[in-house]
């Protein structure tokens, strides 16, 4: 495989996560930290990390919008969820196990 098929294929996959969780609205974001110690905000975090990496400006509103695929606040208002008691207890367990994510300063890139 070509370095260039490698980095089509993870585009695709990338997309195909992207995909599968703007379906699934039902799936909470804590329930995903719970179980697998990531969740749609840390992808956008990511998402916002690397194009900060590359020069790109971008704020953290606009790489949750290319997650969620709608405005951050819309989303929380129509699908999120107060969480239960067990949920932040869980989540309070697995803190450890969390996502860390560095994300540069826009302004550090562009000086």
């Amino acid at each position: 495989m070509t370095e260039q098929e490698r980095i089509e294929i993870e585009a695709a996959a990338y997309r195909g996560l992207v995909a599968h969780l703007r379906a699934r609205t039902d799936v909470q974001n804590i329930d995903l930290m719970n179980l697998a110690g990531f969740c749609r905000n840390c992808l956008s975090k990511w998402y916002l990390a690397a194009a900060r990496e590359r020069g790109i400006p971008m704020i953290e509103d606009e790489a949750r919008e290319a997650i969620y695929g709608i405005p951050y606040a819309d989303w929380k208002a129509k699908y999120q969820r107060e969480a239960s008691p067990e949920q932040k207890h869980l989540y309070r367990e697995t803190a450890s196990k969390h996502a860390v994510i560095y994300i540069p300063d826009a302004a550090a890139k562009a000086e």
